[in-house]
């Protein structure tokens, strides 16, 4: 049986990654991270597929960095993960092309060798690499695969951001490209920032993953947020752990956020704040909202705990309404008003944000704002109101 490391190993490795970096005078602060599940079928590379390939991601980072290096996850794969080469280069979109400024390329090195092999259920970061970093600077990350299983893929599915594949050990994708918005095998990159500076971590589900966004447009109510705290002079990254179709308790996609709360937000480095914002999925699919609910608060309760026993301030944030999509039967309207009215009155957390005030029908406050729509689901919002979740937040809260 092929090994695959526990939880608790990977989140030892990351926070001692983390802890290494006390000796110096600056410390390690992630900037850019993503949830990772395991690929369902149809959310697997396309022809020509990435083993023996090339492939280009771009990603958007939060806060500025001088040195940097980058988390590679191979987690949900049964089966070793070869790879041949990495570079990191600046970015000339935010994903609509593979197109990079060349003359920042740096190729990446793990443990002295451009090349790595991830075993099955292994992570592994590159070695630190002086690489400059502005504010919500897009980079991209190419990956030059040897061996990769084709059925078992870690992955990110809702990337929101275009991926592209190069036949062979190739930096040059000016040839047509095979296109996927789906991120695989990155995770994470940290960076010495330029000035002090901590990370917040979010988990969520498809509302905090961005689905009614901009492909390619980086228009996440995340990305709100941090452009509004950038904007205002505060140097916190801002770090998206929301899985689209995910739950808390049980069902749902990929790993549970009782499952993975620990190594999404406790395995970065520089957390100083957590953002609780799930639990729609939950309720629309429960035979009985209101004891939902309540097994909902058990598990707030103790990723709360657990954060301030490390010092790290928590915020809980209210479910937005549903009238109209089908997850609005039985008692599930209940359970929501029932979570929400604990969220904010029960003292668990260190501050709400009230998403649901924020983007719901003043005329019908159990249904969204109809202009914020995507696609009249009334579950999911577009960008225009993805933007006023992210610049609604008070940025008193991170004072």
């Amino acid at each position: 049986m092929k090994r695959i490391l526990s939880t608790v190993s990977l989140i030892a490795l990351s926070l001692a990654l983390c802890a290494s970096a006390s000796a110096k005078k600056d410390k390690w602060v992630t900037t850019w991270a993503t949830a990772v599940q395991k690929a369902e079928p149809h959310n697997t590379a396309p022809d020509p597929y990435l083993a023996d390939n090339s492939f280009r991601q771009i990603i958007q980072t939060s806060i500025a960095g001088k040195e940097l290096r980058l988390h590679l996850s191979n987690i949900f794969n049964e089966d070793a993960t070869e790879i041949k080469g990495v570079e990191i280069a600046v970015a000339k979109t935010m994903g609509s092309s593979p197109e990079i400024d060349e003359s920042t390329t740096v190729a990446l090195t793990f443990g002295g060798k451009s090349s790595v092999t991830m075993e099955a259920g292994s992570a592994v970061v590159s070695d630190p690499v002086k690489f400059k970093t502005g504010e919500r600077t897009n980079l991209a990350i190419t990956i030059h695969y040897g061996s990769i299983s084709r059925t078992t893929l870690t992955s990110h599915p809702g990337s929101r951001t275009t991926s592209y594949i190069a036949k062979g050990n190739t930096s040059d994708f000016s040839s047509p490209a095979a296109k996927t918005d789906h991120w695989y095998t990155i995770a994470s990159i940290d960076v010495i920032p330029v000035k002090k500076a901590a990370s917040i971590c979010v988990l969520g589900d498809s509302i905090t993953d961005g689905r009614g966004t901009t492909t390619n447009g980086q228009d996440r109510w995340t990305d709100q947020l941090s452009r509004n705290l950038l904007a205002n002079g505060k140097n916190l990254s801002v770090l998206n752990f929301g899985l689209g179709g995910n739950c808390i308790l049980r069902g749902g996609l990929g790993p549970t956020a009782k499952s993975r709360y620990e190594r999404d937000l406790f395995g970065q480095c520089g957390v100083k704040y957590v953002i609780l914002f799930e639990g729609v999925n939950d309720l629309g699919g429960s035979r009985d909202a209101m004891q939902t609910a309540e097994d909902i608060k058990k598990v707030w309760q103790e990723i709360a705990d657990k954060a301030h026993e490390r010092g790290i301030k928590v915020f809980g944030a209210t479910v937005t309404p549903f009238k109209g999509n089908n997850y609005s039967r039985g008692n599930h309207e209940e359970g929501r008003a029932a979570l929400n009215e604990w969220i904010r009155t029960s003292g668990v957390f260190d501050g709400v944000i009230d998403f649901d005030a924020m983007v719901r029908d003043t005329e019908d406050p159990l249904r969204l704002d109809p202009s914020f729509l995507f696609e009249n689901d009334w579950l999911h919002l577009n960008a225009k109101g993805y933007e006023k979740m992210g610049k609604g937040i008070d940025l008193k809260l991170f004072d």
